[in-house]
């Protein structure tokens, strides 16, 4: 039986792992929410289940879905190519699929090797997609079934909101944790304390804001990420002409004035950004950015753009090397305004 701590994972020990580190399995969410994807959900399983089979070539999936959908998507694993003995499914029922925000942030003790439960309040991005009340289940749920113990914070906090290098630094945005709509009532300094209480971290480093068409208020984990503890790849866009030229640009000078905790500087990689994605005159958050790091392998999204996807597959290729880098496609994931990244939670090993 899983018990709630009455002490902080930091004074317990505990500290969240970096994503290239190893792995027991990444969760996921079965996608059932039509209204995610308007007009646009037919596709969205079958893409899901080719994410289930991709994942399955190098870990455990672990997915939560109420028990009603569970025959179709094992059927739709199956026939993706899933190893379906890599695969469980948990009656957990959701709201939605983007078990990066509800899911629990996994931490662990070096010392012990025990994992713990980061349990963290969920609104569904600043109250705009109710309901999320079963969403806001799934954190005590799998604390539960895996019988580890479970760390509580009333805090909204989004696992995509942020990004750790495993050694002490945490990147986020000020756009997303600062906004009046997440924690109004908490000043930037409580946040920083909470984050280095239950993630156990040491610094925060601060970016501004995120991509255009973003509903998350600027998600870290679309536009920087960590790939070793003193490098970072960060998305830029040379076209002056579009709106993300300059909040990128402003992001990348903030990055060069990051020093790492050994007073070195970090090593800034440019991404890419896909070329502008709309549907029905909505741009999208599409991002190379929200890859997910498996065993041995990197999965990154792809937007049918041969030469972009190409380009960003090789950038991010560079940055993890001896790690095989998987394409796959999200031109109709992306729809739902988030794709790899958003849609999973590595449990450490």
């Amino acid at each position: 039986m899983a018990r709630v701590s009455n002490t902080t994972p930091a004074r317990a020990g505990f500290r969240m792992p970096a994503e290239w580190e190893p792995q027991a399995a990444v969760w996921l969410s079965w996608p059932h929410n039509r209204a995610t994807w308007p007009g646009r959900f037919r596709p969205i399983p079958y893409a899901f289940a080719r994410f289930v089979a991709a994942i399955s070539r190098f870990e455990d999936v672990r997915i939560n879905a109420a028990a009603a959908l569970q025959p179709r998507a094992i059927r739709l694993c199956r026939a993706a190519g899933a190893d379906m003995a890599r695969v469980r499914f948990y009656n957990h029922p959701t709201n939605d699929a983007w078990c990066r925000d509800h899911g629990p942030i996994f931490v662990k003790n070096d010392r012990t090797g025990e994992v713990a439960v980061t349990d963290w309040a969920h609104n569904a991005w600043g109250g705009k997609y109710p309901p999320y009340d079963l969403d806001n289940t799934i954190p005590p749920k799998i604390a539960r079934r895996l019988r580890l113990r479970r760390f509580e914070h009333p805090m909204i906090l989004e696992g995509g909101s942020l990004d750790v290098n495993g050694r002490g630094d945490l990147l986020t945005t000020e756009s997303c944790l600062l906004n009046p709509n997440r924690n109004p009532h908490l000043s930037r300094a409580q946040i920083e304390r909470t984050l280095r209480d239950y993630l156990g971290v040491k610094r925060i480093l601060w970016l501004g804001d995120g991509i255009v068409g973003d509903d998350t208020d600027g998600h870290i984990d679309d536009i920087t990420r960590f790939f070793r503890p003193d490098g970072i790849l960060t998305c830029v866009e040379p076209n002056g002409r579009d709106p993300n030229h300059r909040l990128l640009a402003e992001n990348l000078e903030r990055l060069h004035g990051f020093r790492t905790r050994a007073g070195g500087r970090f090593e800034i990689v440019p991404l890419p950004l896909p070329r502008p994605l709309s549907f029905d005159g909505q741009r999208v958050p599409a991002s190379y950015a929200n890859f997910l790091i498996v065993n041995g392998a990197v999965l990154v999204p792809t937007f049918r753009q041969p030469r972009r996807d190409a380009i960003a597959l090789d950038v991010i290729g560079d940055c993890f090397p001896g790690r095989e880098i998987v394409p796959i496609d999200c031109h109709d994931i992306i729809w739902g305004l988030g794709t790899l990244h958003c849609l999973s939670q590595q449990q450490p090993s």
